[in-house]
């Protein structure tokens, strides 16, 4: 279906205007995306009773979304999750890029993706939205030319298909940081059902940077069956207490990058609400929503833990300083490509 025309959606402090736009599908679901950070706003998607209803978690207006530090439904970039100590090498090279998280560099910086303002040009039934990153943004190398193209298809699919080239070799991992809580009815996530198709998943130290790779079998980590979060959450987890819930990487079994697969699915058992997310990416956050407690909401309402939770398609977290560091390097000449969905259907 078309998309909406442009609405204006505030201002950037310098005085640029933002804006935002509607998908709609032939179901009657809605999605509005703004042009500040690539956000994803609102997803309205009918539930079992084809009540149409919120599905995804944000702040009432543009001014939160700039002051805010949840990542709420924005598009991350350069580098998604964290980079310890906020320092890299790359081909002999020292580089210090900016630390927003104790030390650590996290989603992009103080100033990443989800704060730029990119250009948006409707195609089709898609929009595609448009960035260039200079080169030391962040302290990253070389300039970073991004497009990702956001189709809402009437089988109920968000459909996100990312490039990228770069004018020298830079890290480079995006992803989408949605916010779900699939019934808007409930304050939390807690009685969710998630199930994961991973056997491993990567163990974190106190700052949730990983030390190694770990079995799901046995331990709070193993969706393998679908379980509801709230219980596991439960679980005397030495790896829960470290970060007071799910903030973990996941090891998808079988990805091959060559196209996306169905890694997790989420039921809200009240409201029947189905979420399938699939992508060729070759690691999975999920994190709880544990540290959302004060974050503005919507409905001049503040979020409490546990208020929604979000399943972040990207590289492994530091991987530019492990031993498989050259597959996360973008260079001259190179495509970046990255293809993820998520599905909303009712069961």
């Amino acid at each position: 279906m078309p998309v909406s025309a442009a609405i204006a959606w505030g201002h950037l402090p310098d005085g640029r205007p933002l804006h935002r736009w509607s998908l709609r599908n032939a179901a009657g679901a809605q999605l509005d995306i703004a042009d500040l950070g690539g956000t994803l706003l609102s997803w309205q998607t009918p539930d079992r009773q084809g009540r149409l209803g919120e599905v995804l978690l944000g702040h009432a207006n543009a001014a939160q979304y700039l002051a805010s530090d949840a990542y709420m439904g924005s598009i991350i970039g350069r580098w998604a999750n964290r980079i310890r100590g906020g320092r890299f090498q790359l081909d002999g090279i020292d580089y210090k890029v900016d630390r927003n998280d104790r030390g650590n560099h996290l989603h992009g910086g103080s100033d990443g993706f989800h704060l730029q303002r990119w250009d948006v040009e409707p195609e089709g039934d898609a929009l595609v939205l448009r960035l260039v990153s200079p080169e030391g943004d962040g302290g990253f190398p070389a300039e970073v030319r991004v497009q990702l193209r956001v189709c809402l298809h009437d089988s109920g699919y968000l459909d996100l298909r990312y490039e990228a080239t770069s004018d020298a070799a830079t890290p480079l991992s995006l992803t989408a940081h949605p916010y779900f809580n699939l019934n808007d009815r409930r304050p939390d996530i807690r009685d969710h059902l998630i199930r994961i198709d991973a056997a491993e998943f990567l163990a974190v130290d106190a700052q949730a940077i990983p030390i190694g790779r770990q079995a799901v079998a046995g331990t709070a980590f193993d969706f393998n069956e679908a379980a509801p979060i709230g219980s596991r959450l439960l679980w005397p987890d030495p790896q829960l207490r470290l970060v007071e819930g799910f903030d973990h990487c996941y090891v998808p079994n079988g990805l091959s990058g060559a196209a996306p697969r169905a890694i997790a699915e989420v039921i809200e058992p009240l409201s029947g609400r189905r979420l399938v997310v699939e992508t060729d990416r070759p690691g999975m956050q999920f994190y709880s929503g544990q540290k959302l407690a004060g974050r503005p909401g919507r409905h001049r309402n503040h979020y409490a833990p546990f208020a929604g939770f979000a399943l972040e398609a990207q590289a492994f977290p530091d991987q530019v300083n492990g031993p498989d560091a050259e597959a996360v390097i973008l260079r001259p000449g190179m495509v970046w490509r990255q293809h993820t969905r998520y599905g909303i259907d009712t069961v």
